[in-house]
């Protein structure tokens, strides 16, 4: 049977962005071959057995309580399982020198949704047929923002400047606020920091200043990979909580992506749009992630091990690809993105020969997987060569197959920049 879509089922069925060339990746690990590959496209978090652990220690902690019943065989508050907001706002204003109160937290099934949700109650068309659109302020970006409004056409990114410090191979991206422009069509402000896939950290004083540019327009701040947890910054950064400021918090990379919990933390006013949405939509989050998650941070367990053994364990993995890189790529213009966070590196291979899709494909000759950069600028409405010569590198394999993947990268590099342009 072919069911007739509507235009939003049209689009909602759709893959998009990455999850294309995560299709195509899928079905080359499943050629046969899967075993001469490494595979350096994964986004799904390593499973660290300190992490683990602790996920089983809350687990059997729930199994024990009273709660159980309560927690697995009953439908709960829209709003978030009360013991883990009390736990959030408690480890959030005790750290951060806060006043967040309940009404200032909304638990969603993952952040991805969460986005989703903002995305269709701030941007696309008004009642009177006006586009409010989603300004992502610094491209390159998560690629699923690509998809999160039913109205494409309302997704607009901005390109970034670039500081390039040729001698040693690396560069960074910023705000170009001569550029940026937010204004009464913008119904909303969204970025990540750090940034999937590229690891930059929009500084503090920028993302004040993207605040104050918004006035009164809703600013979120996708904090998937930042402190407290899983704290996969390395460098510092804090929290910057203006009244227009929603944070986007996820558990996933802190060792729970399996069970959908995401934090958003802003306005009172923000967040009851938001429940209203997601009550419509799903009702609620997984009430068992959010009970073993509101142990995992009253304790104050998470937050240590985000800091000290899932942090270290990426920064380790992103050291092996920059020492690994200045050893053996070749006299070419190649540019990692400076080490800031996140669980990816992001390679830029200047004035590349050919475009990243042909890369990825030859390097897949070579047994290596990697992801091509084009899909994670989405809204980017001009045309740019660079989003043809970038590179999301993941740091989930061993630190000796990331080494030999990059050996095997270099020597590519070489091989094509040495032939020249294509026709």
């Amino acid at each position: 049977m072919a069911p007739t879509l509507t235009q939003f089922g049209q689009q909602m069925s759709h893959l998009t962005g990455v999850r294309a060339i995560m299709k195509d990746i899928i079905e080359t690990l499943q050629s046969g071959q899967s075993a001469d590959f490494i595979n350096l496209s994964a986004g799904n978090p390593v499973i660290i057995p300190e992490v683990e652990q602790l996920w089983r220690d809350c687990t059997a902690e729930l199994l024990a309580s009273d709660d159980y019943g309560e927690v697995v065989c009953r439908y709960g508050s829209s709003r978030g399982y009360e013991p883990l907001i009390e736990a959030i706002t408690a480890d959030f204003n005790r750290r951060y020198d806060l006043t967040l109160k309940p009404e200032n937290i909304l638990i969603t099934p993952g952040s991805q949704s969460l986005y989703f949700l903002a995305a269709n109650a701030f941007g696309g068309y008004t009642t009177d047929q006006r586009l409010k659109e989603i300004i992502l302020p610094l491209s390159p970006d998560y690629t699923g923002y690509g998809g999160v409004s039913l109205y494409p056409e309302a997704v607009r990114a901005y390109r970034p400047t670039l500081e390039v410090d040729e001698a040693a191979h690396r560069f960074k991206y910023r705000p170009d606020f001569s550029q940026l422009k937010i204004t009464e069509q913008t119904g909303f402000v969204l970025f990540s920091r750090p940034c999937n896939p590229t690891g930059n950290v929009v500084s503090d004083d920028e993302v004040r200043r993207i605040a104050e540019l918004a006035d009164d327009v809703p600013v979120f701040i996708d904090s998937a990979y930042a402190p407290p947890f899983p704290a996969l910054n390395f460098t510092e950064m804090t929290p910057v909580l203006a009244p227009n400021v929603v944070h986007g918090i996820s558990l996933s990379k802190a060792g729970l992506p399996g069970e959908r919990v995401g934090i958003a933390m802003g306005d009172a006013a923000t967040i009851r749009v938001l429940e209203s949405f997601q009550t419509n939509l799903c009702i609620h989050s997984s009430r068992y992630g959010q009970a073993i998650a509101a142990r995992a941070i009253a304790s104050g367990a998470l937050a240590e091990l985000s800091q000290t053994v899932i942090r270290a364990h990426y920064q380790e993995k992103f050291a092996v690809i920059e020492t690994t890189l200045d050893a053996t790529m070749p006299d070419v213009p190649w540019y990692l993105h400076r080490a800031e966070g996140s669980i990816f590196a992001w390679l830029w291979l200047q004035d590349l020969p050919v475009d990243d899709q042909v890369f990825y494909q030859s390097l897949k000759q070579y047994g290596v997987i990697i992801v091509p950069g084009s899909p994670f600028f989405p809204g980017l409405r001009d045309d740019w060569d660079h989003k043809h010569q970038c590179f999301r590198i993941s740091l989930t394999d061993t630190a000796e197959r990331i080494a030999i993947a990059i050996r095997r990268l270099a020597q590519l590099t070489q091989e094509i920049y040495s032939r020249g342009p294509q026709p």
